[in-house]
């Protein structure tokens, strides 16, 4: 682990994994330290600021390094589930590549527990962890330069949905209605660090 300097009030925490960075994040977020203004978890880093002048990273640092990262807080984490139509255009490629019928795709997809690791790319997608092994595929090839928004995918060790038409190089297993970013709401982003989702098959 190394910890980087990021301006005078934040710092940037480089992890060996992805599991290590989870539980960075969930040590902070626990803490709820007050001067704690931001938590931006990545796939192999966690960005902590804090209030300028409050000189508490030097508290972030003492507990995180304190610390059981093997055995992190898991708070009360929000459960969230997002219906899916399973009709997407690499279903069947997805399938022949597990070596599995589309049911069981379906099967293995909506019977998985899934955390949101973190955020980004746009606003709305989480980086969903939890995919079963047979279904942690690759990228396409030759990405595409529209995906529809509300797309289901999966690449590599994540799943997640599209939350705006963009381009992207996931493989497409189905859709959903459901919003994932209002910029209009309260709380514009359906999905944050540390929630559970699960995927429900919908006709």
């Amino acid at each position: 682990m190394r910890w980087l300097p990021y301006g005078p009030d934040a710092t940037l925490i480089e992890c060996s994994s992805l599991e290590e960075a989870g539980a960075v994040r969930a040590v902070v977020a626990a803490a709820a330290v007050p001067e704690v203004t931001e938590i931006v978890p990545g796939a192999r880093t966690v960005l902590v600021a804090v209030a300028p002048g409050s000189g508490a990273l030097g508290e972030i640092r003492a507990l995180v390094e304190a610390a059981d990262l093997d055995h992190p807080p898991s708070g009360e984490p929000r459960e969230i589930t997002i219906d899916v139509h399973y009709d997407g255009d690499d279903l069947d490629e997805v399938a022949r590549t597990a070596g599995i019928s589309t049911a069981d795709v379906v099967d293995l997809h909506t019977g998985a527990e899934y955390t949101v690791a973190f955020t980004g790319f746009a606003p709305g997608f989480g980086y969903l962890t939890g995919l079963p092994e047979p279904l942690r595929q690759s990228r396409l090839d030759s990405p595409r330069t529209r995906v529809p928004a509300g797309s289901v995918g999966l690449a590599g060790e994540f799943t997640g949905v599209y939350p705006r038409s963009s381009p992207g190089g996931w493989r497409l297993i189905g859709r959903t209605e459901t919003a994932l970013f209002d910029p209009r709401a309260e709380r514009p982003a359906l999905l944050s660090p540390g929630d559970r989702v699960r995927f429900r098959s919908v006709r």
